[in-house]
Formats: structure tokens, sequence, C-alpha cells
């Protein structure tokens, strides 16, 4: 009976070892995962930022930015979250918090009412950007408030008579300038609510010195002021009416029409097959257009009217930043990008740049013809189209059923052989006779006279 017993008894301790050896086990890994779990609770437990409907400020997308790195990235100055945190762009700090003290002095706002300002709109700030911004408040709000009242004083600078108050007299013409293309970056910017509310509380008057326009079109005008400098772009004189997010889209909005005015847009995929230099071997004419919207291409008898298009160091960033700004937030109003899918087309080889730059219609300040055809083939690398302007799609059908009527590439042809010079049309000419003259001698010597 007791050797029953035993192996029971030895059943029940070895269950009871085992149950003890899987909690000690359980435990440890409850352990272990303690970190975890608070990690994923913290997570689960964050509050959401709702994202605003006012403005929405994006990073540039992998797909763009894998092209040109440095196009999108500040290469002296961080203004706004995304790039707060670079390391080599810590230098310009001091110039900003000079610029904020000099600001301060010249509002006369008290720094509680400063603070305040920005810590009731700090939720909407947050709100404008795609990403979850990893400061806390006083940090965030400090920034936000350093980077507005330094632009706001820049404004202000470059519009004064004394020169040597302006950023170039601070850090040179070459600082100044990057300075200046940095703020024009999509991942480098700020709200334009914030600096227009920060503008209005320091100077709510202002506007008497723009007679007609109110305080935000004061500061629209101070804006474009300073920017049109150094980017040669086509002020539209009813700007008045325009919401603007921020600098980008002022810089994108001040080249497109009026609203109403804007060409409507199809779901139609259609491209231009043929280049400058085939268009032009086909017979069209290529001729500088004299629009005041850059993007107001016509081909009217013929003849291919295009508005100059100035190539220099600030293209292609500036270009970069509101074709992906398009990509983020006017996806099926891509004007900017309509226009260079188009120059695009027109170019692909050197000879086609050698061309529109003979016609006056690409003026190359990049020094190299080569180096503009890859500027503007490169610009359209990962974009994507949803819609197009209805008169570029009209344009395309036009351009290339001229190109493709075998009469049209006969008579530019015979122009281009036996009428490119007077020397050679003369020539032509008395050719013609001579033949002319030929056949009917001959056919007088054929015919018998009567």
């Amino acid at each position: 009976m007791e050797e029953e017993i035993q192996p029971a008894t030895a059943s029940i301790n070895n269950e009871d070892q085992n149950t003890q050896k899987e909690a000690n086990i359980s435990g440890r890994n409850e352990n272990k995962n303690d970190k975890l779990v608070i990690e994923i609770r913290e997570m689960v437990e964050r509050p959401e930022i709702q994202s605003s409907k006012r403005c929405r400020i994006y990073r540039v997308p992998h797909h763009l930015r894998k092209f040109n790195e440095e196009a999108y990235s500040p290469q002296i100055i961080s203004i706004g979250p995304f790039h707060h945190q670079t390391k080599r762009l810590k230098a310009m700090e001091e110039h900003k918090e000079r610029f904020f003290r000099s600001f301060v002095k010249r509002s006369k706002i008290n720094l509680e009412c400063l603070v305040g300002t920005i810590k009731e709109m700090e939720e909407s700030i947050r709100g404008c950007y795609e990403e979850t911004i990893n400061l806390n408040s006083d940090r965030f709000v400090k920034m936000i408030l350093v980077d507005a009242s330094f632009i706001l004083e820049l404004l202000f600078r470059d519009s004064s008579e004394k020169t040597e108050d302006h950023l170039v007299g601070v850090l040179g013409e070459p600082r100044a300038s990057a300075v200046m293309l940095d703020l024009l970056l999509l991942e480098n910017q700020l709200p334009f609510f914030v600096i227009e509310k920060l503008h209005q509380l320091a100077f709510p008057s202002l506007s008497d010195a723009y007679p007609g326009f109110s305080n935000y079109d004061a500061l629209l005008k101070l804006s474009i002021n300073y920017f049109r400098d150094s980017y040669d772009f086509q002020f539209r004189h009813d700007l008045p009416n325009v919401e603007i997010d921020h600098f980008t889209d002022l810089l994108r909005t001040v080249q497109l029409p009026p609203p109403k005015k804007q060409p409507k847009r199809r779901y139609q995929q259609i491209r231009l097959f043929y280049t400058a230099t085939q268009l032009h071997e086909a017979g069209v004419k290529f001729e500088v257009g004299t629009s005041e919207c850059c993007f107001d291409i016509k081909f009217e008898k013929g003849v291919l009217k295009i508005p100059m298009l100035e190539l220099n160091d600030w293209t292609e960033v500036a270009t970069r930043n509101i074709m992906a700004l398009e990509q983020t937030s006017y996806i099926k109003n891509a004007y900017f990008t309509d226009y260079f899918l188009l120059m695009d087309s027109l170019i692909n080889t050197r000879k086609d740049v050698d061309l529109l730059c003979d016609k006056k219609i690409l003026v190359n300040c990049l020094g190299d013809n080569d180096a503009a055809k890859s500027m503007v083939n490169n610009l359209n690398k990962g974009i994507i189209w949803v819609t197009k302007r209805d008169d570029y799609i009209d344009l395309y059908n036009e351009l290339n059923s001229f190109y493709d009527k075998p009469w049209h590439s006969w008579k530019a042809t015979l122009k281009r052989q036996y009428f490119s010079t007077p020397w050679r049309a003369a020539s032509t000419v008395a050719a013609i006779i001579l033949l002319v003259l030929t056949f009917i001698q001959t056919a007088c010597s054929i015919i018998p006279v009567a």
C-alpha cells in the first residue's frame, strides 16, 4: 500500500514543481515585458493631434527626395520642427535670437503676450505638420516664437532703406541668399497664420502704409518683395483675396492665374510625342510669348509661343519644392507640374536646348546647355499625374497632329534647303526659271511649225 502511495505523492510533487517553474518563467517574462507594455500603453493612450484644416506642411516623399536630396534640405537655417535638431544648422540659431530681440524691441510687445499667443495656437500649429513633433510644449512654443519673429524682423529689415540692417549686412551676400532659398523649402515652413498673427499684434496699423491693403495683404506684399529680388516671378495684382498656407505656397500662387481664370482639368493620359527640334523640322515656328503668366503657352497658325524661362541656380530648388507641394497638397491642380512636363517633352537633347535658347525662350544662366537639359529632364522623375489642364491637352493634340501631316514636313524641308537665305532663294528661283525656259525651248523644238 505504501508503495502505491509513494509514486502518487511523487507525481503530485512533480506537478507542483512544474507549476512553480511555469509561474517563475511567466513572472520573468512579465518583468521582461513590463517596459514594452508601458511603451505600447503610452502609444495607445497618446492624445491624437487634430490635423489642421487651415494649413498642411508635409515631408517631401522619398520617391521625389531620392533624386536630389539637397534640393529639399536647408543648407544654412532651420525654420519649424522638421530640421530643428540638425547640428550643421545650429550656427544660425544665434542670429535668429538676435533678430528675435530686435523684433521684441521694435514691436514693444511684452514677452508674456508673445508666449501666450503662441501657446493658444500650439495645438493648431502642431496639427499643421504631417508628423508628430516630439518636442515638449515649452520647447515647441519657443521654437515657433523665435522662428516667426526672425522671419518678421527679416522682412522689415529688407524693406528698410538702411542696408546695413539687412541680412546681407549681417551675414554677407552668399549666406543671405542661402537663407532666402532655405525659406522657400517645403520642409522648412511655418504656417502663414502664425506669422500673420504676430504681425497683427506687433503692427496693427501697418496697413496704413499700404493704402487699400489689409494687414494681411500688407504682410503678403512684404513677403513678395523680399523674394522677388532673387527669384524673378510674375506678380499678380489681385493677390489680396488669396489665402496662403506658407512661403512655398506663396511662390506657387503668385505664378498662377486667379482661381476663376485657371483652365479646367481632365483625367486624360496624353503626352507630346515630339521634341522641339523635331517640331521645328516639321515646320513649327518658335517664338517668345508675351503673356504675363509664364505658363500661358499658345499654338496658333503653326507658331508655338512660349513665355521666357530663366534657368539659374535657384530654378531647380524652387521648382522641385513647388512640385513637391503640388504632389502633396494640389495633386489634382498641379498647374506648375503641367508646365514642366511640357518643357520636359520639348527638351530631349542639347539641340533642343540650343534651339529654345536661340529663340530666347530659354535664358540659360547655368553656363552649359547640357546642364540645362539634365535639369529640366530630371525635374519630373518620380512625379505622379492625376489630371492635366484642358488647354495643354488640346495643345498636345494639335502639335502631334501638325507633325503627323507629311505636307508640313515637306514644306519645311523645301524652305530650309532652298529658301533659308536670300542668296539660296535667288539661286533656287533662277534655277526654276532656267528649268521652265529649257522646258519651253524643248517643247517648241518638238512641236512642228505650221
